[in-house]
């Protein structure tokens, strides 16, 4: 019933909106280069061989929303290909910037890569047609009634995998209770992050037998990466390396005041900050001059003096965290839930974090119960661990060693996926 009246409403806001969505379309570029492409046009170019190749091979459908949910699906997808040689991958992302990323990162592992579908009826049925999945894959959120409605009727399998439900989206589904608890309860199972994630979907009555809590895919990543050709490069010789990944406005002034003020007394603490948008690079790289700070753009070349460097590019986080001395995770200065503190802890790397670590607590406390995490109030305790981790070299090296055997402990999480998946297939 709900899927009914939700495509009643989509007809009658494009048959009333189509003036202000077409200007719109064709006004921005990037709705401009993305929205035909999301509406299926040309995807017979992706598919050439379709309906007749794969009848007895697998069709893995993996779909991600953005950059974090591509980045966690990576150490899966490259499992399944391991595990399924012979099958074919399609993935599907929803924004750019993760089609980017999973372009560059899943290029070797996936046999298609393309923008998912806008969640219109016909739109769905055309993909459907052309990818045929044996089974639908959906990493942590984006819910849409139509795609799920059209792969519960024609039974394929559907499961959602590194389930997570932050305060924020917690609050949103009990509002829209009506519009989400019948796709949650559309899922062959839903794979959640952690026990307070599977009680949580408890509450919109999905059933037992459909939740599972397997941990999060993150914990599998390899804990070396091969770096993009240049960034050894950009990396100062004999520096402290000082790295503030996935930060937001609010709290790269704090990063940056902190900075200057170590600085003085330790002229060898060098600081990459790798802001959460990385679009705002140049108006970071003003602000870091306002407090008399150079600041070098990634996207810049040839490399120049500068007292820090701004990674204004997409999917290049981790690399950097596998050069860091210090790990700062953003998102937790400032009240954004905090970011996942898994890619810096595996690398060996001692982990602080602010206070907003909603989204990701229980792993925010297993590392600091295990002394490989450091939760911080504000700028001062910030600048003081920094500091300590500085001035005592074997402090840094316990807490990074502390840090990695806590997410060395909860490793097995993608052998159990699989298990799941083979079950269903």
């Amino acid at each position: 019933m709900i899927t009914i009246f939700y495509n009643i409403a989509q007809f009658c806001l494009v048959a009333i909106g189509w003036p202000l969505i077409l200007a719109l379309v064709l006004i921005k570029k990037k709705y401009r280069k993305r929205i035909p492409s999301r509406l299926g046009w040309q995807l017979h170019r992706k598919f050439p061989i379709y309906n007749n190749n794969h009848e007895n091979n697998t069709t893995f459908w993996v779909h991600a929303l953005s950059v974090g949910e591509v980045t966690s699906a990576i150490p899966l997808v490259t499992k399944i290909r391991q595990t399924w040689p012979e099958s074919r991958i399609v993935v599907t992302v929803t924004t750019t910037t993760g089609e980017a990323v999973a372009n560059t990162r899943l290029a070797e592992t996936a046999d298609v890569i393309l923008p998912s579908p806008i969640d219109l009826l016909p739109v769905v049925q055309r993909y459907l047609q052309y990818i045929e999945p044996d089974i639908y894959i959906q990493v942590e959120t984006d819910f849409w009634p139509n795609l799920l409605t059209l792969l519960n009727r024609k039974k394929i399998p559907t499961l959602l995998v590194n389930g997570r439900i932050s305060q924020k989206s917690l609050g949103i589904y009990k509002k829209f209770a009506f519009f989400f608890a019948p796709m949650f309860g559309s899922f062959n199972h839903l794979v959640m992050q952690t026990q307070a994630d599977t009680v949580s979907m408890r509450d919109f009555g999905v059933t037992d037998e459909q939740l599972l809590t397997l941990g999060n895919l993150k914990f599998d990543i390899p804990t070396t990466f091969c770096d993009s050709p240049d960034i050894t490069t950009l990396l100062p010789t004999n520096r402290t390396i000082f790295v503030a990944g996935s930060t937001h406005e609010g709290e790269e002034e704090i990063i940056f005041s902190v900075y200057r003020e170590l600085r003085q007394q330790h002229p060898e603490l060098y600081l990459i900050l790798v802001p959460r948008n990385p679009d705002r690079g140049e108006k970071l790289k003003q602000l870091a001059g306002t407090l008399n700070l150079k600041g070098l753009l990634r996207s810049i070349s040839p490399k120049q003096p500068a007292d820090l460097l701004i990674v204004d590019t997409i999917g290049e986080l981790v690399q950097f965290y596998q050069h860091s001395s210090i790990a700062f995770v953003g998102g937790s200065l400032v009240s954004q839930g905090g970011h996942n503190p898994i890619e810096p802890a595996i690398m060996g790397v001692p982990v602080v974090y602010g206070q907003h670590m909603e989204d990701f607590q229980e792993i925010a406390e297993d590392l600091l119960t295990s002394g490989g995490g450091y939760q911080v109030s504000g700028p001062d305790q910030l600048r003081d661990i920094i500091s300590e981790f500085i001035t005592n070299p074997d402090k840094r090296k316990d807490a990074g060693s502390a840090a990695r055997a806590c997410i060395m402990r909860q490793q097995g999480v993608i052998d159990k996926h699989i298990q799941l998946i083979r079950s269903l297939l």
